[in-house]
């Protein structure tokens, strides 16, 4: 039974899907179409498109524009020709690219795009990243990302706005991971990464033109169980720097609410960091940033005080896990030592899991007070959150009394 259920993940689809595709809108008489081709590689003499979909037995194709445009109302699509992650190069690949693979890259870059002026790191896994960082080299960001949440890296999807160096490939091939994707790869790097076959290498050129995509749009499509199809614009935040951003206020039952203080220098950097990462992350979410660092990624959840609890919570494991593994060379859940264990306990009590000075986004209003708290009592310092709530006082008084600064984007950033 077991091996039954290991060859399900060694299955390799011959999909149905045709070469060709074309999506056309009508109104009256005009008529716009897009037209696509499906996306196939040559991997071992053979013709491939994509592994099989979100599952092994569900067929699945790329497709990618490369005609046509699309102009509603006052906004037009991303123009054909601009290739990401729909017109990938394969360096390397002991397997070719399933679904999920294509999807974490391409969120990845969905993140990416809005970081040029320093080496960033994406880790996206099931569509969600888990760890995002920022530093002077590629090969500290790419540390600070994989052991922001090292267990959850495990089997990502890692994506770099930089060509990968050797120290970095190094790096990476220390822990398993699935899918590379950059903009180019230096001398050596594929001798590196040739020691773990079955990581896909994945070259994208225009990753060094990402910033081009910032403020695009594409048409987004949701199939519906009766084969309906739900069509919007991709969500574009208009949020960007520190100008954007309005000090939160409010009026209530004719007073006056107001944040103390303005966020300083390196709190903006968190803030903006943190929202620009928060528009590829799976609603309703909350998370925490330090030092242009994911801290804690609370994803997906219904409420949003349990979305903090749980980014929170995670914060505390994953500082507990990187302590353990990088004192003692293993996993946190695996250390059996009890008082090694208490002090690693100890350690990260006392910071409060990394949380102190920390920012803390939400990609909704809070609708009380309860949700910004959780991050006060861990000690954060700043807030950023669209506004808008019947009840922002509250949670302007919540971070008044506790010495912390709070600033609204005027734009909700919902992504499901």
């Amino acid at each position: 039974m077991a091996e039954d259920l290991k060859k399900m993940y060694r299955t390799v689809m011959d999909d149905h899907f045709p070469p060709q595709m074309e999506i056309s809108f009508i109104e009256t008489d005009i008529r716009q179409t897009l037209f696509y081709e499906k996306v196939v590689w040559v991997v071992d003499d053979v013709q491939r498109g994509l592994r099989y979909g979100e599952n092994p037995g569900q067929e699945a194709a790329l497709y990618k524009l490369v005609n046509g445009n699309l102009v509603l109302g006052e906004t037009e699509t991303i123009q054909p020709g601009q290739f990401l992650a729909s017109d990938i190069e394969l360096l390397q690949s002991g397997k070719h690219p399933g679904k999920t693979n294509l999807t974490d890259a391409d969120n990845s870059l969905n993140i990416l795009r809005y970081f040029t002026d320093k080496p960033t790191v994406v880790i996206v896994k099931h569509n969600n990243p888990c760890g995002v960082a920022r530093a002077g080299t590629l090969v500290d960001a790419y540390v600070q990302a994989n052991m922001a949440d090292r267990v959850a890296a495990f089997g990502g999807c890692i994506a770099v706005n930089r060509p990968v160096d050797k120290a970095t490939a190094e790096a990476i091939t220390q822990q398993y991971a699935e899918v590379v994707v950059a903009p180019d790869f230096e001398q050596g790097v594929m001798d590196v990464f040739s020691q773990k076959p079955n990581l896909r290498v994945i070259k994208i050129g225009n990753i060094e033109r990402l910033q081009t995509f910032v403020g695009q749009r594409c048409v987004e499509f949701k199939s519906l169980i009766d084969g309906g199809i739900i069509a919007q614009w991709s969500f574009k935040p208009t949020t960007r720097s520190k100008e954007d951003l309005k000090l939160a206020e409010c009026e209530y039952k004719g007073q006056h609410f107001k944040i103390n203080r303005e966020p300083t220098d390196k709190e903006y950097d968190d803030l903006i960091f943190g929202w620009l990462v928060e528009s590829g992350i799976t609603s309703n979410s909350v998370i925490y940033v330090k030092d242009e660092v994911t801290v804690g990624i609370g994803t997906g959840e219904q409420d949003r005080v349990g979305v903090a609890e749980i980014a929170r919570d995670k914060a505390y494991r994953k500082l507990a896990d990187r302590y353990c593994f990088e004192t003692h060379g293993t996993p946190y859940n695996e250390l059996t030592d009890s008082e090694k264990k208490a002090a690693i306990d100890d350690q990260v009590a006392a910071e409060k899991g990394g949380l102190i000075g920390a920012a803390m986004v939400s990609d909704a209003f809070f609708p009380f007070r309860d949700g910004v708290d959780v991050g006060i009592r861990e000690g954060i310092s700043a807030v950023i959150q669209p506004g808008g709530s019947g009840n922002d006082y509250q949670s302007i008084e919540a971070c008044n009394e506790a010495g912390a600064t709070m600033v609204y984007t005027g734009q909700r950033s919902f992504k499901h």
